[in-house]
């Protein structure tokens, strides 16, 4: 049977990947779960100093390999498993290192411009959008690159002002009209997890039927 392709997408740190955890978890009994983020497909920088790929903007829809992405999305579609790129966020650039990815009955994509690029929506079954207030996005995001990606406090500042609120009003908050359902406050909201899992559910049933 065809996968079931679900997109979420939201600001930084709003709580995509909680979600994706969560339909995982809840999924994983009865059918193969994937989770794909679309950090993983941020261009390799090899050829860069550290200087300069510190100066990159990785905020913008560009900073991706959306191509890579697109392709590696379509294989799994048609159930061929990959080999996924890892993203090292200390180096600012691709690790050594891939993933291999194999075939699933759900793919959960989440990314920032999931749901901002025209091509990656057509092939999304569920679209959902993770809205959560800025304030609480940024403190989220201020813990979280101190302790797991080795950032100063003047640098995560730095880059929220300068690029990623910017880029998060140009690109990422108008996509979420594309969305069908909109999550307040990400995986704490039960009301919205429950009616998206029913959705699944029912998909899921359908195409075991078929």
């Amino acid at each position: 049977m065809k996968p079931i392709v679900i997109g979420i997408a939201g600001g930084t740190c709003s709580g995509k990947t909680s979600i994706a955890l969560r339909l995982k978890k809840t999924f994983e009994s009865n059918a193969s779960v994937v989770i794909i983020k679309e950090d993983d497909y941020y261009k390799n920088q090899d050829h860069l100093t550290m200087e300069e790929r510190v100066k990159t903007n990785y905020d913008h829809p560009y900073a991706f390999d959306r191509d890579l992405m697109i392709q590696q999305l379509d294989l799994l579609i048609n159930r061929v498993g990959i080999e996924k790129p890892i993203y090292d966020y200390v180096n600012h650039t691709r690790s050594k290192e891939i993933e291999k990815v194999f075939p699933s009955d759900v793919i959960v994509l989440e990314g920032l411009f999931v749901l901002e690029n025209e091509e990656i929506l057509k092939r999304l079954d569920i679209k959902i959008f993770v809205d959560t207030p800025s304030d609480i996005r940024f403190i989220r995001r201020l813990l979280r690159d101190t302790k797991e990606r080795g950032r100063t406090i003047d640098s995560i500042v730095t880059q929220y002002i300068d690029t990623v609120r910017i880029m998060h009003e140009q690109f990422v908050e108008p996509s979420k009209r594309n969305a069908d359902i909109i999550i307040p406050e990400g995986s704490k909201n039960e009301v919205a997890i429950d009616l998206l899992t029913t959705k699944i559910s029912s998909i899921i049933s359908q195409n075991v039927l078929q």
